[in-house]
């Protein structure tokens, strides 16, 4: 019978003689870091056995084994150990095989949709290629966000260069009649004065709502949140349009719940309010009703404008709040049209609220909705 202290001087020297062979072993596999995983796996079952079978040819030796005794101990381990050695390389290649296969995967994310390879993974390939999925969606949706904008980039190009050549050639023809003298009464020379001014506010407004459209879009939009009231957003926003629905005959009506305050920019919600009830007005025929209203739910401030333009086409609906999208055939706008900017500036501010605005046909016209989440 064995005695416990020599059980312990076994395991000692067995432990003792695997550990230099382990860190041998260590060394070899740190110098093998940058190979494939099949012979990594390979090495580190050669390691292994080659642990298994110092301690064994040490310990043999240490307890006086005969040379038979040892030599079939020895016999033992290696032939174990290389029947574990060639199940460690065949499976080591079938985890390679794993991992090259999500590694042309990876390639595909650049040029078309990531697919994760067939068949079940290792745990940790699995947790790869899951990110590679979620990465795959936020390139996609970040390479789509930018094809958007320089289609609207182009597009604004487009729009904006041939709004600006019309009130240039207004001034310049303008400006050239009263140089040469072709107009010298004083009823024509006021007329020309006030077309020349005519045409200059509305170039000052181009230039404004595109400088506040390029703040939008770099993200440099700066809020100075404060409290209103929303019967002060809504009666400034029906104060500033009454004017131009006087003289088109176009009812505009406000309303909002009275003493309810929110925290906004007041400037630039008042301009959001502005555009969309200035558009609701623009295009509203004669003896019409445009009707703006605020409310407050749990959770959101609520506005809505509402008119009687007869409705847009389902299929520009998606496109309202497009940069320079004005549902027109015809390049050359109405007088007082604008350059389609408005809508645009109203969504990014809106957004910038961390808001939501949309519009859909309702009750023989356009209904606008802006959502505002409250904040305490």
């Amino acid at each position: 019978m064995i005695r416990l202290p020599d059980l312990v001087l076994v395991a000692a020297i067995a432990m003792a003689s695997a550990a230099v062979v382990g860190f041998l072993g260590g060394i070899l596999m740190m110098r093998l870091r940058q190979r494939s995983l099949a012979i990594q796996l390979g090495t580190l079952a050669t390691i292994t056995i080659a642990s298994v079978l110092a301690g064994v040819l040490v310990v043999a030796d240490a307890m006086f084994l005969s040379a038979h005794d040892a030599r079939i101990a020895a016999i033992v381990v290696a032939a174990s150990g290389g029947a574990g050695l060639v199940i460690a390389v065949l499976l080591g290649r079938r985890v390679s095989q794993d991992a090259s296969a999500l590694a042309d995967a990876a390639q595909t994310l650049s040029t078309e949709r990531f697919r994760s390879p067939d068949g079940p993974l290792p745990a940790e390939l699995a947790v790869v290629a899951a990110e590679m999925q979620i990465a795959d969606r936020r390139l996609r949706a970040a390479r789509d966000q930018t094809e958007a904008l320089e289609t609207s980039r182009r597009e604004l190009v487009a729009w904006v260069s041939h709004d600006l050549r019309s009130p240039l050639a207004g001034l310049r023809a303008m400006a050239e009649a009263l140089e040469d003298g072709v107009v010298t009464d004083p009823d024509g020379v006021a007329r020309y004065h006030r077309g020349i001014r005519r045409e200059t506010d509305r170039m000052a407004t181009m230039v404004d709502d595109l400088f506040e459209l390029s703040r939008i879009h770099a993200g440099a939009l700066r809020l100075a949140v404060d409290r209103v009231g929303l019967d002060d957003l809504v009666s400034e926003a029906v104060a500033a349009a009454d004017p131009v629905a006087r003289s088109r005959g176009v009812r505009l009506a406000g309303s909002a719940s009275p003493g309810e305050h929110i925290t906004v920019d007041p400037r630039q919600m008042a301009r959001v309010l502005h555009n969309l009830v200035a558009n609701a007005v623009r295009h509203t025929p004669d003896d019409g009703t445009v009707e703006v209203a605020g409310t407050l739910t749990d959770h959101h401030a609520c506005f809505v404008v509402a008119d009687s333009c007869g409705g847009i086409p389902e299929l520009d609906l998606p496109r309202v709040f497009d940069v320079a999208f004005r549902g027109e055939a015809a390049r050359t706008p109405a007088a007082g049209s604008g350059a389609g900017l408005g809508l645009a500036i109203a969504r990014g501010i809106v957004e910038a609220h961390d808001g939501e605005i949309d519009v859909h046909n309702a009750g023989g016209g356009c209904r606008f909705e802006v959502r505002i989440p409250l904040t305490t």
